[in-house]
């Protein structure tokens, strides 16, 4: 008798656990960055709550507000969790070094999406174009794919191989 593991084509559970921790590294990284880089922590997650609360809410100053991170926090997640999901459904049966290939292309990606196609409808985004962007970015896919695999339900399937 031999152990095959199966893993599905597409686990949402670890899916949105893999985006809520990739989200969070992202975040802290990108706020620690600009903190030591520029000063503020915040402009970066005023720049995340303006999708929703218009562009009224960008620095400077750049400061903390409760109702801006708080919103901030809410969209940043949520596409987080989006990304998520459409990484895993291309790329969840992947394993081990390919798969963290493709979080760390996905994550730049991202970055290509977010900060030159998405300006169109966000303009300030273009500020953001910058190094720490693109590490930010590409750790964030980095995480996504690990904590992905770490996190997808595997079915143990025994009997003969072949």
């Amino acid at each position: 008798m031999t152990d095959v593991i199966k893993t599905p084509r597409l686990d949402i559970k670890a899916a949105a656990l893999a985006g809520l921790v990739a989200g969070l590294v992202f975040m802290m990284m990108e706020m620690a960055l600009v903190a030591a880089t520029t000063g503020s922590p915040w402009g970066p997650p005023r720049m995340i709550a303006a999708i929703v609360l218009g562009e009224g809410v960008l620095p400077p100053p750049a400061t903390f507000d409760l109702t801006v991170v708080m919103a901030a926090m809410a969209v940043h997640f949520a596409l987080s969790i989006i990304l998520a999901v459409v990484w895993a459904v291309f790329a969840g049966r992947l394993a081990g070094w390919k798969a963290l290939l493709l979080g760390a292309i996905f994550g730049l990606g991202v970055y290509v999406v977010s900060f030159y196609g998405m300006t169109a409808f966000f303009p300030w985004f273009a500020m953001a174009r910058n190094w720490i962007g693109v590490v930010s970015h590409l750790v964030f896919g980095l995480v996504l794919a690990w904590a992905y695999l770490r996190f997808r339900r595997r079915e143990r399937i025994d009997g003969l191989a072949g």
